[in-house]
């Protein structure tokens, strides 16, 4: 842990008078966050980011100086200029200097941030599919995301999202990994952050989707036992008999992402919603 941290972001001025008079109460159709920017005074220098309903519209890669859109086709239709991110990150920079001065130094409250893992589509060994990795309630926005496979760190094959805002001013992020099934390679998303007192894991295996498989693996070394095959040959029996049952039975409503193009954070909350 950083003794005497000090971290300030902000928004549009607008929603700071809004939320001074009850704005949070207001009903509308749609919200954008345009011009969400945050300057730190640990790690990187921070981010500027454009938001709809939620879902990230670009962010301005302050490194390279340049607009990066969520969707590229966006970029065919409209532009923005990163200067105008740079200036207001230069303002955030003077403004933290002047309360850091004037402030008693007095940290701001960890949040433990939430992890789920999941798959982007129903899984099919031998199918290309992506793992999706969705940290809520963070604060600050301050996190290490990572993957392992098997116990190992992923070097390739992720990418991940900025911050994005919560209303309750905490932050969402979302790393993905692209991935092919297999019953003998287990994943983690691994989750560091000031609110954690360690890092956090979050697994993901074929183990889970087969409760009796789970029987063939230790659990310090997650060792293939000998019964392996004949577990396997009688988990088949109990799926044909369950897939038996559910065509007698009303057919659940589970929402399928498949023909989406890509997955963006409103719709990854309807998916857990309905998941778990």
């Amino acid at each position: 842990m950083v003794p005497g941290r000090v971290l300030m972001w902000g928004a549009l001025a607008l929603t700071t008078v809004m939320s001074a008079c009850g704005g949070e109460d207001i009903a509308a159709d749609h919200v954008a966050s345009y011009g969400l920017n945050v300057y730190q005074s640990y790690g990187s220098s921070g981010y500027y980011t454009h938001e709809f309903d939620g879902d990230e519209q670009f962010y301005v890669d302050l490194e390279k100086k340049e607009t990066v859109w969520q969707l590229p086709l966006f970029s065919k239709f409209t532009s923005f200029d990163p200067q105008g991110a740079l200036r207001n990150i230069a303002v955030g920079k003077l403004t933290l200097n002047i309360l850091t001065k004037r402030s008693n130094n007095t940290a701001a409250v960890n949040k433990v941030p939430e992890v789920t893992v999941f798959s982007k589509s129903p899984v099919i060994l031998g199918q290309p599919n992506t793992l999706i990795c969705h940290v809520d309630s963070i604060f600050p926005p301050v996190i290490n995301i990572t993957w392992l496979k098997n116990g190992h760190s992923v070097t390739e094959g992720f990418s991940e999202t900025s911050f994005l805002s919560r209303n309750d001013h905490s932050f969402l992020k979302i790393s993905y990994l692209t991935f092919l099934p297999s019953d003998d390679d287990f994943y983690d998303c691994k989750v560091e952050h000031w609110g954690l007192d360690k890092p956090l894991l979050k697994h993901w295996g074929m183990d889970e989707f087969h409760p009796f498989w789970n029987l063939c693996f230790s659990v310090k070394s997650r060792t293939p036992c000998l019964l392996s095959p004949i577990l396997r040959a009688l988990n088949f029996t109990l799926q044909d008999f369950l897939m038996f049952e559910l065509i007698l039975l009303p057919k659940p409503f589970a929402p399928s992402l498949q023909d989406q193009p890509f997955l963006t954070p409103s719709h990854l909350r309807a998916q857990k919603r309905s998941v778990f």
